[in-house]
This record gives C-alpha cells, structure tokens and sequence, in this order.
C-alpha cells in the first residue's frame, strides 16, 4: 500500500467533523423486514449503470438462493441517474440499493437519503478495502456505503495512428501539447483528445492531479476554494488547447465523440481505468489498435487523481438494509463478484479491495491492447494519486453550475475559468444556505 494512500485518508477523515452535522439526518435500517436465512427469499432492487452491472446480477442469482436481485439500469449519475435516484427517494418508491460515485455520496448523505449501514459492515469486510476507499464511504464516523472500486486516471492512445504520424506518447503536459500540435498538422481532421464540457468530473480530476484542494474541513468550517494557483494553471492549459483548435469539445460518450474515434478523428482518451471497458464496449472493430499509458503528468512523475469510483449505498426507506449489504459485499470482496463483471467484456474495473486486482486481471482480455498488462497501468497510477483532495457536501451544485458555464466555453460565451469561478460561488452561497460555516 502506498503513502499516498494513507495521507489521503488523514485528508479526508478532517472532514468529517464538518459533515457530522449533516449526517443527523440520514436513515439507520435495521432490517426488521429483512431475513436472509433462507426459508423465504428476499427480493431486492438494484439501481446502476456501471459495465457488467446485469451480469454480475445474473451471477449472483443463479449462486443464491436466499435473495433474489432485480436490477434496472438507469443513466449514469450526471446523465441523469442522480437525478432519478433522488426523486425516487423524494416519491417513496427509491430501489433496495443505488450506485453512487465517492464525489456524490456526501450530497447523498448530507440530503437524508441513504442509510447508514455501520451496522452491517464489520471490520474484517472494511480491512478488505483500501482505507481511502473506507475513508470516502465513511462520513460523520458512520459507514454509509460499499466501495466498489479506485478510479486512477490514465491515457488511452490509438498506438497504430501515433506510430504512423510520429507521435511520441506524452509523459508531461507540456509534451502533450506539442503532441497535439503534431496530430493535428500531420492530419488536420484528427485530434488528440477531447475536453468534455457536460462532464466537470474530469476536469476536477485534473485539478486534483495538479495538487488542487478545493474542499477542506477545519473543525465545523468548510474552506472552499476553486481558484487556487493548481486549478488556475489546469484551466489555463485546457484553455490554450481550446483556443488553439488542438482537442474536440464533444460531450462525454455522445454520438459525436464515439463516431469521432471511430473515424480516427479522435486518436487519444484522457479517461481512468473504468475507461478501458469503455472502449472495448464502444469500439469492437478497433480491437489491437489501442494502447495504455500514464496521465501525463505536469513534472513527468507519476501523478493522478481519481475520476469517479463507484459505491453502493442502500436508500433510507429500505426495509431490506441487510440483503441488500450482503448483495454489495458479494459484488465488491468476492473473485466471483468481480469476474462476473469484467467477463462481461465491457468493464475494467479496478477493485478497492486490493485482494481480488490480480483476478480482474485474469478475467480482463487484455486483446483488445494487443496483451498489454494494463492493470499494472492502473497499479502504479493507484499509488501516485493526489493526497490532499476531499469531496464537499454539495457537489451537486457545484458541478450544476461549472457544467452550465463549460457548455458555454465554445461559442466564447464564457471561460474554463470562469465556469470554474461560479461553481466556487454558487458551492459558497449553497452551504451558507444550509447553516454551515464556510471560508472562500
């Protein structure tokens, strides 16, 4: 296990003081319509969107016989799942259990719509998860979901194009942007990669990377900065590259950015280890072509932040609290759980629980990169991620508004910075609204 792993959970445990007083609110199930014991089965509802969720389902079926799992899979989270999942809460018909990301759980928590699940979750299952993993799920000292995986950033880069035009593969930034310029002169209709403007998440895992910090709890204070010299220097680049016409500005995993890559319009991904399934899944037909690396880092050594990660969290009014936990451990500590999903060939997930990496590395087909050992590409991005970062309990908000002001960077309606600068003020203003002390 890594330092950077440790110093990232003392980061975050500093916020749980502020979140504490939020936490008041959120449920406590204790099962009392729940058995397991096998006499009667009980049936569960399951919301998700992540690759592989229906045969892992499937999976877990046909091996038990004392819960039976019904899934529905929704969009996901910024694409409406969250949305979904917190007007079902609101209308009382929410599913049995819900993926939410490590960057929504605190909104989850902080809104009363997940139940707290310490209960259910031992310390010989949490010993399983890497303790920063433990650390995002655990809010105001209570377990309020299942961490699935870690989300390290990484490049995906079509290696036969870049060979072909002469392109190096980048290590630092600025290496990535002269790799750029060199894409598109040698073909003046491809580019190296693609800012997403529906999608802040990615961006946020940039500045992480950089050594942002934008959310730090002091006591029962919330210290909220998006503005720092990090996050400048991140929305400066990004904002040069846009300028320049060296990336596209398509939305995430829309028609126009999937028929891009199809035609090699687009060449290079800058995604996390989830984006390998994602690759596999859209784009069959380029099997053998696509490569791994690093982020590019801003120094050339290894640094990452983490874009997304998935838990499993069981909503308020649950009366199934403990088949429900049961169903979320089976998918998140058992080698049966994790190769029911990648061998479904569209997920390379990347567990938290550090014990079962080397079986989602046996279940990966890694053909489609031409046998590279990808998984050791997630490894080492693991061990470099940014120490210093938390979530803050408004997330929602603030990547309302920063994805309001990024739609509008195209038309030169606004800049990166200034979408980010919003985002700032409207976090601010939101958390004043709900009585908690910030400084920003």
């Amino acid at each position: 296990m890594s330092p950077s792993w440790n110093r990232t959970s003392s980061a975050i445990v500093g916020a749980v003081t502020a979140l504490a007083v939020l936490t008041a609110c959120g449920g406590s199930g204790d099962g009392s319509n729940d058995s397991t014991d096998g006499t009667k089965p009980v049936s569960i509802t399951f919301w998700g969107w992540a690759k592989g969720s229906k045969e892992v389902v499937d999976a877990f079926n046909a091996s038990h016989k004392n819960i039976r799992v019904k899934y529905e899979e929704i969009p996901s989270g910024n694409a409406g799942g969250y949305a979904k999942i917190s007007n079902a809460v609101k209308a009382g018909n929410a599913p049995d259990l819900v993926s939410i990301e490590y960057p929504m759980l605190p909104e989850f928590v902080s809104q009363g719509s997940v139940q707290d699940i310490s209960g259910h979750l031992t310390d010989d299952v949490k010993k399983k998860f890497l303790p920063q993993a433990v650390e995002l799920t655990t809010l105001g000292g209570k377990n309020w979901a299942v961490p699935f995986d870690a989300s390290p950033q990484a490049f995906y880069y079509r290696k036969d194009l870049f060979t072909k035009y002469g392109v190096e593969v980048p290590k630092t930034w600025d290496e990535f942007r002269k790799a750029a310029e060199k894409v598109k002169k040698a073909d003046r209709k491809a580019r190296i990669g693609t800012f997403f403007p529906d999608d802040p998440t990615t961006f946020q895992a940039m500045a992480w990377q950089a050594g942002a910090q934008w959310f730090k709890a002091e006591g029962d204070t919330w210290k909220v900065d998006t503005s720092d010299a990090a996050t400048t220097k991140v929305a400066a680049y990004w904002q040069g590259l846009l300028d320049d016409d060296l990336v596209r500005n398509n939305a995430s995993f829309s028609p126009e950015w999937t028929n891009s890559l199809k035609s090699g319009g687009t060449i290079g991904y800058l995604g996390a280890s989830w984006g390998a399934g994602v690759l596999t899944g859209t784009l069959p037909e380029q099997s053998g072509k696509w490569a791994v690396a690093p982020m590019p880092s801003w120094d050339g050594k290894p640094a990452s932040g983490m874009l997304g990660g998935s838990t499993f969290a069981v909503t308020k009014d649950s009366d199934k609290t403990e088949a429900a936990v049961e169903f979320a451990k089976w998918m998140t500590t058992t080698e049966d759980g994790i190769k029911a999903r990648i061998a479904s060939g569209t997920s390379s997930a990347f567990p938290a629980a550090a014990e079962l990496r080397p079986a989602a590395k046996q279940a990966f087909d890694a053909t489609y990169y031409g046998g590279q050992d990808i998984y050791q590409v997630f490894e080492d991005a693991g061990a470099s991620i940014g120490p210093n970062w938390a979530w803050g309990p408004s997330t929602g908000t603030t990547n309302t508004v920063i994805k309001d002001g990024f739609g509008k960077v195209a038309n030169g309606g606004a800049t990166i910075a200034d979408a980010v600068r919003a985002g700032h003020d409207a976090t601010v203003s939101e958390l004043k609204k709900r009585g908690l002390k910030v400084e920003g």
